[in-house]
Parts: structure tokens; sequence; C-alpha cells
């Protein structure tokens, strides 16, 4: 009976050390998300002004391409990716043109 007791002790603390060795991710959000309500305002022939009032400043202002923003979000969690990116293309300081891949789901590698 006590040399059952003086296995069990140790190997209980052995699980429970262990058990504190798991991996653990943590979520990371990169970017900016664009709300669906803020893209439904989002309109060729507005001022850059009007659209860092919206949606706020880009992720990305490229200086070789003045003319392009980029607003990319990206969320890492545990099992899966999220990435969605937004290009806005100006000409004399209004959007002409609006380009959007949706949100994209995959699974983490």
């Amino acid at each position: 009976m006590r040399m059952r007791k003086l296995l069990i002790y140790p190997t209980l603390l052995a699980s429970f050390s262990l058990a504190g060795c798991a991996i653990h991710r943590v979520d990371v959000q990169q970017g900016n998300i664009v709300n669906p309500e803020a893209r439904a305002k989002l309109q060729t022939g507005m001022t850059r002004e009007q659209v860092i009032f919206l949606l706020g400043t880009p992720l990305i202002k490229d200086p070789f391409h003045k003319d392009r923003w980029d607003y990319v979000f990206r969320l890492l969690t545990e099992s899966e990716v999220k990435q969605q990116k937004l290009t806005l293309l100006f000409r004399d300081d209004k959007v002409t043109q609006i380009d959007e891949e949706p949100m994209v789901v995959s699974p983490r590698p």
C-alpha cells in the first residue's frame, strides 16, 4: 500500500508538470480590418481625407506608388489564418479604382 502511494504521487507530479509544457499559440492580428458598413460607404470619387476618416490610415503607403493604398488585414489563430485585402487607386487625390479580395480563411500550417 505504501509503495503504491509512493508511485502515485510522482506520477501525478510528472503529469501536471508535462501539461504545462503544451504549446500555446497567441492570436496575432495585423493590419486594418475593413468592416462591411465602412466598405459599403466607400465610393470612387472620394478624397484621401474622406477615405482616412472612413477606413483609417492604410497599412501600406508605397513610396514608389503614391497613388496606391493597400488595406491588408491578417489574423493568425491557433487553427486558421484569415486574410483580407483592399486596394485603392487614386488620381488627382480622388479614388478612381477599388480592388477587393474578400476574407479568405485557410488552415494554419
